[in-house]
């Protein structure tokens, strides 16, 4: 596709999209890809609304996690509860066996407090590299970022082209503040992380996590050892075209 091409859609997309309440949006992605959309969850409280609304509607949307392997027992348990409150499939991407085999090794299981190169690296083999097996064949991808998430991210659209994964991204939930996340996790009784109580905001494998103090940014509880430059994972870097 042209960048021409691909802004032309992305515009379509969103007029189609802009007047619709989350829900409608959703529904509106599936007809218009069918078989061809697909969310990303990491069970946090964004992820936990939009699969509330897919699986609510019997959306053709697919949903997948990409187990890491070091994960906290309460995400676990999120995904366990998700499963039973929905009744829906997710589906588990994890990763490559002898990449990881090698990696640590090579380096040890915590070699990623070592140096940013490392700490990217484990990022590699245990999120990218799955999340490429997951998006294969897909045309969107929804996700639940939210602006607030990253001053990394505020100058993402909502709506956009990742050229990495050469697909389309969707992020329903961008202009939500955390105030509306909150009040629709507690009105409609979606399962989500308990950490989130307990000053985690944006969770992640259990030794890159932690709390964030009052008045810290949302993004200080991942890689808190690096400069806050770094903090990003390579799951959301690649979109260079949007219809802005």
């Amino acid at each position: 596709m042209t960048q021409n091409s691909i802004h032309t859609e992305l515009q379509e997309i969103e007029k189609n999209l802009a007047s619709l309440k989350t829900e409608d949006q959703l529904r509106w992605l599936a007809n218009y890809a069918p078989g061809a959309v697909t969310l990303s969850t990491s069970f946090s409280e964004e992820d936990q609304i939009l699969t509330h609304q897919i699986f609510e509607q019997g959306l053709d949307i697919a949903v997948f996690t990409l187990d890491t392997g070091r994960l906290f027992p309460e995400t676990y348990s999120t995904w366990s509860a998700t499963l039973e409150r929905y009744q829906k499939p997710i589906t588990a991407y994890y990763p490559n066996d002898a990449a990881l085999q090698n990696f640590v090794g090579s380096n040890g299981p915590n070699a990623f407090y070592d140096s940013v190169a490392l700490r990217q690296q484990c990022c590699q083999i245990r999120k990218v590299e799955p999340l490429k097996r997951a998006l294969a064949g897909k045309k969107i991808w929804i996700t639940g970022i939210r602006a607030a998430h990253s001053p990394n991210r505020t100058d993402m659209h909502w709506i956009e082209w990742d050229e990495g994964n050469q697909l389309i991204k969707v992020h329903p939930l961008f202009n939500w503040a955390q105030e509306q996340v909150k009040n629709y996790i507690n009105a409609n009784v979606i399962p989500y992380n308990p950490l989130h109580d307990k000053g985690f905001v944006s969770i992640g494998c259990a030794p890159c996590t932690r709390a964030i103090k009052p008045g810290e940014d949302f993004r200080a509880g991942r890689w808190w050892w690096e400069d806050a430059s770094k903090k990003e994972c390579g799951l959301h870097v690649h979109a260079s075209v949007s219809n802005a």
